[in-house]
């Protein structure tokens, strides 16, 4: 979730107005003038508290997108916190600590299980049939070896309207990794079988709850995640390291 310009405007609007009856000084305090202030937009506040910088809350909205607001809620600001001293982006730490996935946590028995070679290492990819990147990501894949793919089918309807379709195809055949891979990695097309029960709908739902808002989407084993593409030198390097 990214919030649009447009509401965060209106929300500064109505933040402004409330700070003249309250002085939202707490943590929670904030959180609530925040919730009143975008209660229309359905916008979720995950959790509020004070920043390294005085006077500055650090908020996390659904989706794990970090803010700042000051501490009477009346200025909301979008961008990098940065550490000279240090020289540490602390936002880019920070999303980075709240989007680190518990690997033991995903539905593994939701995935295309590909295993090259001994498998030894471990990837989870949230992939769309018809994402560019992906086909590209899965040549990739293609020059690896002692790897499980774990594939989690996640079409991004509002880019690819057909790819839900498609997905739900390999989904249903029996053979889903001779198909996927067939597919993604030559081009060729699905064969057509009857409908089935497929775990697409909560894969969507888990990659919107962890914060994914585009494929491919990586997820190594320690629960970092890794977005886009990446030639095969840089993706086996990453795997190694992450496992």
């Amino acid at each position: 979730m990214r919030l649009k310009n447009s509401l965060l405007l209106g929300a500064l609007a109505l933040l402004t107005a409330c700070n003249n009856n309250m002085q939202a000084k707490t943590p929670e305090q904030v959180k609530s003038a925040l919730e009143q202030a975008y209660q229309e937009h359905n916008v979720k506040v995950q959790s509020v508290k004070k920043s390294p910088v005085k006077g500055l809350y650090e908020v996390v909205f659904e989706g794990n997108e970090v803010y700042y607001v000051d501490e009477n809620a009346a200025y909301l600001i979008e961008g990098s916190l940065i550490d000279l001293k240090a020289k540490k982006n602390l936002t880019a730490d920070r999303v980075a600590d709240l989007r680190k996935v518990n690997f033991a946590d995903l539905p593994l028995q939701d995935a295309i299980v590909e295993v090259r070679g001994s498998g030894k290492n471990k990837v989870v990819v949230f992939n769309d049939i018809d994402c560019p990147f992906c086909r590209r990501l899965e040549h990739e894949f293609a020059q690896l070896t002692d790897l499980t793919i774990y594939t989690l089918l996640m079409p991004v309807d509002g880019l690819h309207p057909e790819a839900r379709a498609k997905s739900e195809q390999v989904w249903c055949n029996k053979d889903r990794v001779g198909v996927w891979t067939s597919v993604m990695r030559e081009n060729k097309p699905i064969p057509q079988v009857a409908p089935c029960e497929t775990p697409i709908e909560r894969n969507i739902a888990l990659g919107r709850k962890l914060g994914f808002s585009g494929t491919p989407t990586l997820v190594f084993p320690n629960g970092k995640i890794q977005a886009g593409y990446a030639p095969a030198a840089a993706l086996q390097e990453a795997i190694a390291a992450n496992q």
